[in-house]
């Protein structure tokens, strides 16, 4: 159209101002079918993704919940016997991993990135079951009890930690729904981050960006530890819990969960730092899926 219309003015068959009449008109009539067209691929890429999502609750899960015994969280101790795990059969990543831990006991899991540190963590919260071996809480397979509960227990910090776009209280009250402020500060003050809330002036309210932006390195591991800490959990996992924070947040944050232990909790830790492995009770080494060290 607008090529017969400039061909129409070459010609003196149309003015400059009709040419931009039907320029205006043109845009009129291309923006709403733009705007129909990104509609389009909108719901076409949602339904795609409903397919996909339905796909997935289809799935079979390879974890089932047959435990029907509660867990005691009293005198809690882990073995692991003789593990043995690959995500895919041919390949193995732990081979006839053994160990014993007790309450009021860390231990540091040391190794190259993909030996298989973060993957004991996964064993033990079962989202995965081993190929061969056992794990065993009050010398019991922690197949036999129920998932709920087993969880209930455990704490995580990872490493890269993930905050709501929302209050420091909501992302602390995250690990446990119901909790109430009593306990949401009680986690806080364990974390060593309430006095800090206290000091901004939205105290609880504050919201923390997308995120967590608002926060520094080190708050965010603290919140998260205070999320991992308000269901009083008698075992906690720390995946490189210091992996991205420069030294001396890293020792601060270190000391946190090791003063865990003086609550007679188990802690287990999955880094790369040697400074901190070695202030460990026990240290276990993994190169290859094999045990190279292990002490303590």
């Amino acid at each position: 159209m607008l090529v017969l219309s400039v061909f129409g003015i070459k010609n003196n068959s149309i003015s400059v101002g009709g040419f931009v009449v039907i320029n205006a008109y043109m845009l009129q009539l291309y923006q709403p079918l733009n705007f129909l067209g990104t509609i389009y691929r909108e719901i076409r890429q949602s339904l795609i993704d409903m397919e996909n999502m339905f796909n997935l609750l289809n799935e079979k899960n390879n974890v089932e919940d047959k435990g029907n015994t509660n867990l005691e969280n009293e005198n809690s101790e882990i073995m692991f016997n003789n593990i043995s795990f690959g995500y895919h059969p041919e390949r193995s990543i732990i081979k006839n991993l053994s160990f014993k831990l007790s309450r009021g006991k860390s231990l540091a899991i040391v190794g190259p990135t993909g030996a298989g540190k973060s993957t004991i963590s996964k064993l033990l919260f079962r989202f995965y079951d081993p190929l061969n071996g056992e794990i065993l809480i009050n010398n019991k397979n922690i197949k036999d009890y129920k998932q709920l509960d087993l969880r209930r227990m455990i704490g995580i910090v990872p490493q890269d930690t993930v905050l709501f776009n929302d209050t420091i209280y909501y992302n602390i009250s995250y690990g446990k729904p119901n909790a109430t402020k009593e306990e949401i500060i009680n986690a806080a003050k364990i974390a060593g981050i309430h006095d800090f809330i206290e000091s901004i002036p939205g105290k609880y309210n504050t919201l923390v960006g997308e995120r967590g932006l608002k926060l520094s390195g080190g708050e965010k591991q603290r919140v998260a530890i205070a999320r991992a800490l308000i269901n009083d959990p008698q075992i906690i996992l720390a995946d490189e819990p210091t992996g991205s924070l420069d030294l001396e947040t890293a020792k601060g944050i270190f000391d946190i969960l090791k003063r865990q232990i003086n609550s007679n909790r188990i802690i287990i830790f999955a880094t790369h730092n040697r400074f901190f492995a070695n202030k460990s009770d026990c240290l276990l080494e993994i190169v290859n899926g094999n045990i190279k060290t292990i002490n303590g």
